[in-house]
């Protein structure tokens, strides 16, 4: 029987009927719900009924992250409510996924127009979020320091057909109001290189100084990284934003159906090519070549698709042969005793 909705100091972080049913799924007696606002090594901020607080986590710990819905039992984070969307990316490594925000509405991402918005990036970044479960949304930031901040929104929507764009003034609060109205009342991430603007944007959206900003280098308008750790902030007109440190790269850890969600034009002419596997490469009777070859679609789109594509694939089996050899090296040292013995060594 699901729990009642009694937990009033948690509605501003999102609780409601759904996330009441998930936690009675999961919640011992006298477990309290909480959310995940901040992870700081071993210990995690939690909003409560309470109020805001410091947990530690249960012996063995839980791989939490921010945005998390959380059982609270004798002081301690005890369990986690099961998720319903998860932003992730892989590792530097690029074997393992690194699991970066939970439970997601709509992924904010943001470059600023005072270097090259990258195509590339854009679509890359887009794939994350429809990974995640969640709606992607691109706001290109210092709108004010472009000629043309329609052009610019133009080329970047050509690369993402499907997503929303919007070009803003975060810092002069100009073109703010459909950014505001696409985040009323959902939880929010905003993603996007270091001094592309975040913090600037995390503070015109929350209202208050929640972010320190710093100034970009004249050569390649590159920031440094003010926003240190992922946080979890409440927006004035309902819902919550989570700023994000600025990422370089952006590894891809998602499942090919997130590639053809952005780039579902592509998908939809693949359907006339001859062959039911083709590769749209080399294949005869291929549609979406041809229709490259005519101009109807962006050669550099076809060449990215594909180009993901294989990164997913070769990102699925070094993730399989880091799994096995991480299962090899689970042999105790026992074990290998006694195989050393068997063996006659």
């Amino acid at each position: 029987m699901p729990v009642p909705l009694s937990f009033p100091n948690l509605v501003p972080y999102g609780w409601d009927e759904r996330w009441s049913a998930r936690f009675a799924d999961v919640a011992e007696p006298g477990g309290a719900p909480g959310r995940v606002l901040r992870h700081d090594s071993s210990e995690v901020v939690v909003a409560e009924p309470e109020g805001v607080l410091h947990r530690t986590m249960a012996a063995g710990g839980l791989p939490l992250v921010v945005g998390d819905w959380v059982v609270i039992a004798d002081g301690t984070v005890s369990d986690l409510v099961p998720r319903t969307s998860l932003l992730r990316r892989s590792d530097a490594s690029g074997d393992r996924e690194q699991a970066l925000v939970a439970n997601l509405d709509l992924l904010v991402i943001v470059a600023g127009l005072d270097r090259p918005v990258k195509a590339g990036r854009l679509q890359r970044t887009v794939a994350l979020g429809w990974d995640a479960g969640a709606v992607p949304l691109v706001v290109l930031t210092k709108a004010d320091v472009v000629a043309d901040p329609e052009a610019a929104r133009a080329a970047a929507g050509a690369a993402i057909p499907g997503v929303e764009v919007l070009a803003l003034s975060a810092a002069r609060g100009e073109g703010l109001k459909g950014l505001h109205r696409a985040i009323a009342g959902k939880t929010v991430v905003l993603l996007g290189e270091s001094g592309a603007g975040k913090s600037t944007l995390a503070n015109a959206l929350v209202g208050e100084e929640v972010a320190a900003t710093g100034a970009v280098r004249h050569g390649d308008a590159k920031g440094r990284h003010t926003t240190t750790s992922r946080q979890l902030h409440l927006l004035p007109g309902g819902g919550a934003l989570i700023d994000t440190p600025g990422i370089r790269g952006v590894g891809l850890w998602v499942d090919a159906a997130a590639v053809d969600a952005t780039f579902a034009d592509l998908v939809d002419l693949a359907g006339g090519c001859r062959f039911q596997d083709c590769r749209h490469d080399h294949e005869p009777g291929c549609a979406v070549r041809s229709a490259a070859a005519a101009g109807s679609v962006d050669p550099a789109r076809l060449d990215a698709w594909n180009r993901m594509h294989r990164e997913v694939a070769a990102a699925a089996l070094r993730a399989d042969e880091h799994a096995r050899n991480r299962s090899e090296r689970r042999v105790s040292p026992v074990g290998r005793h006694a195989q050393r013995r068997k063996g006659g060594r």
